[in-house]
């Protein structure tokens, strides 16, 4: 099966091109699976990288802040490039530029545009919330005109992106696997600890949908869809 192609020049992956990948799956797996982005732009002359929450509906990737943000500002007049990345392993080789990481990654270019319709930025705000917990905004106190009015959500376009993979043990060169050191992989996973509930919480037991796993649900539900279908 012929596998998708890069959607423009300057997401084809040069180096390394076999660990690129193109397919939407992939590409919003990635996403899903991260609490955070980091988003570069360019304001007053020069070039600046923030990290910031994300989300996904579809093929749009959200983000938010104060109105008077000066990233924001920046992303609502001029592109943008996003990064999502994940470290999945340390690679231990037996020579030192043989050490590597495994690693998901996803680069999104393009433009910003922001959400104006109030009821549709509250909806999408909605989203965000179900990435902590589904189900948590209908618990929560209602948001207010003046939150919404001080608010700014924007949403990028996903058809210019690309992912990178590298999921492997070690490549040394022939003559060094004689070589007196330990190689090997060491696996690297996100986790969470034990809840700590707020002194002024008048719920003093912490909810079962909190992502005790230290993932996303959004990430849960695409693991749990890929089990219940066999798994990739």
């Amino acid at each position: 099966m012929n596998q998708p192609q890069a959607p423009s020049a300057r997401t084809r992956v040069r180096r390394r091109p076999a660990r690129a990948r193109y397919d939407a799956t992939t590409r919003d797996a990635i996403i899903d699976s991260a609490w955070i982005c980091h988003v570069a732009f360019r304001w007053e002359g020069s070039v600046h990288l923030l990290a910031t929450s994300h989300w996904r509906e579809g093929d749009h990737l959200y983000v938010h802040g104060a109105k008077a943000s000066r990233m924001l500002e920046a992303l609502r007049v001029d592109e943008a490039c996003v990064c999502i990345s994940h470290v999945d392993g340390l690679v231990f080789a037996r020579s030192a530029f043989h050490h590597s990481m495994n690693y998901r990654s996803v680069v999104v270019y393009g433009r910003f545009e922001e959400i104006g319709d109030a009821a549709e930025k509250t909806r999408v705000l909605e989203r965000f919330i179900d990435k902590f917990a589904p189900g948590r905004w209908a618990e929560l106190r209602p948001v207010n005109a003046k939150e919404l009015a001080a608010t700014a959500v924007l949403r990028l376009p996903l058809h210019e992106a690309s992912a990178k993979i590298r999921d492997a043990g070690v490549k040394d060169d022939d003559e060094d696997t004689g070589w007196p050191v330990w190689a090997g992989v060491l696996p690297l996973a996100l986790t969470a600890g034990e809840p700590v509930t707020d002194a002024q919480s008048v719920v003093g037991r912490p909810p079962a949908y909190l992502p005790v796993d230290g993932r996303p649900a959004t990430a849960r539900r695409i693991s749990e869809a890929g089990s219940r279908s066999g798994g990739r």
